[in-house]
């Protein structure tokens, strides 16, 4: 990837984050309950102990790392980051919110940490390394900030064909020329990092050893397709800012297309979108 190239998808993700930082916000409750397999996996996989300092990255309102502050004690720390102002904000009244006192909140791109060599015990980034343009660097830089016997967590989306939450609105919203379709690995995307084998070999080929995946299940629960399209104009990244950009016809036209597909995800309570993470934790 070029200088330039590298530049542009830099922009476009502070860009995105920034823009849905506020409803991200709003909707937080929402994620975190879809999302509280993958966190538990990923607290569990790290094992954060009385002292530590943990960092997470790309960290969004940060309750990933917030649930690993009570076992890191009152002489450990956790680093909340990410590239975006907004969303560093955002954790920050959460963790406020909380009443949470051994938490620094900072901006700083995961492909240039501004920390010294050997300095935390772990890392934790649920869904971030897979947008980043810079994903190869991040890996390495979290190898370098990390003390000997340190652990990484991460999560990433497994393929699009066993997420529908994202899959469904993606595949309306290409067909009708609103989105560019998707960039095979290694360019940085929702689904670059889709495979245990794409993730393994981009941790070892960072230093880490010992890399385990596991896949974790799943569930998006909305009321209706307004319902969801709602959620995801307010909280999916690319996909969107792409909902909010379409003019009131198309609109209309991409539910009329969901209405068809959302019968086989009927539940008691409305409709329940299954999902697949993939998790994985290196030394």
């Amino acid at each position: 990837m070029t200088t330039e190239t590298l530049a542009f998808f830099e922009k476009d993700v502070y860009d995105i984050a920034e823009a849905i930082a506020p409803t991200w916000e709003r909707r937080r409750e929402e994620i975190e309950q879809a999302c509280e397999s993958v966190r538990n996996w990923m607290l569990n996989a790290l094992r954060p102990q009385e002292g530590d300092t943990v960092l997470e990255l790309a960290a969004g309102l940060g309750d990933t790392g917030f649930e690993a502050v009570e076992a890191l004690g009152k002489r450990g720390r956790l680093i909340t980051t990410d590239l975006s102002p907004a969303m560093v904000d955002a954790a920050r009244r959460r963790g406020q919110e909380l009443g949470l006192s051994n938490v620094t909140y900072e901006v700083m791109d995961a492909g240039r940490l501004t920390l010294k060599t050997d300095s935390v015990d772990g890392v934790l980034c649920r869904f971030g390394y897979m947008l980043m343009p810079n994903y190869v660097d991040a890996l390495a830089e979290t190898r370098r900030v990390l003390r000997p016997g340190g652990r990484v967590a991460l999560a990433s989306w497994g393929p699009p064909e066993r997420n529908p939450f994202f899959g469904l609105i993606g595949m309306s919203l290409g067909q009708r020329g609103h989105i560019p379709a998707p960039e095979p690995p290694p360019a940085p995307g929702p689904f670059s990092m889709a495979t245990p084998e794409r993730i393994t070999a981009l941790l070892e080929g960072a230093g880490f050893t010992d890399v385990r995946t596991e896949e974790v299940p799943v569930r998006f629960s909305v009321p209706d397709v307004d319902g969801y399209v709602s959620l995801i104009a307010d909280t999916a990244g690319p996909l969107a800012l792409a909902v909010r950009a379409l003019p009131e016809a198309e609109l209309t036209a991409v539910k009329a297309e969901l209405e068809g597909a959302f019968p086989q995800f009927a539940a008691a309570d409305g409709f329940e979108l299954p999902g697949v993470a993939l998790c994985a934790a290196a030394r």
